[in-house]
């Protein structure tokens, strides 16, 4: 389902998209981790990347890839994902449950969302 529009806030690091039953607020930081590049994904099941240390990433622009998706470029010089409506849709609906399990990720690896904070586990 494609949006009827988008809008894009560099203030607020958000992407704004508006359909027909609703409008959603994307933020860049769940964007950038959830990106469909293959550098993030992999390119086979079970080869994806754990992006980290993207709290303050924002978006330097949007624009429409073909008819079927956007293309996100970062501002941490990241540009290559392809989202697609369909894509975009479902991080729209289940954001909650992406970002838990982004966090969730995170802390089994012991990362971080702050690029300038490192998690020192203690075992005792």
């Amino acid at each position: 389902m494609q949006p009827k529009k988008v809008r894009l806030h560099r203030g607020e690091k958000s992407l704004q998209l508006v359909y027909s039953d609703g409008e959603y607020t994307l933020p860049a930081e769940l964007l950038r981790v959830y990106s469909p590049s293959a550098e993030v994904r992999g390119h086979g099941a079970g080869e994806g990347e754990l992006v980290y240390g993207k709290l303050h990433v924002g978006i330097n622009s949007v624009e429409a890839a073909g008819r079927y998706a956007l293309k996100i470029d970062f501002d941490d010089g990241h540009d290559t994902g392809i989202y697609t409506w369909s894509y975009l849709r479902e991080l729209c609906e289940k954001q909650e449950a992406f970002w838990q399990a982004y966090l969730n990720r995170l802390e089994q690896a012991g990362k971080g969302r702050d690029p300038d904070e490192s998690a020192v586990k203690f075992i005792g």
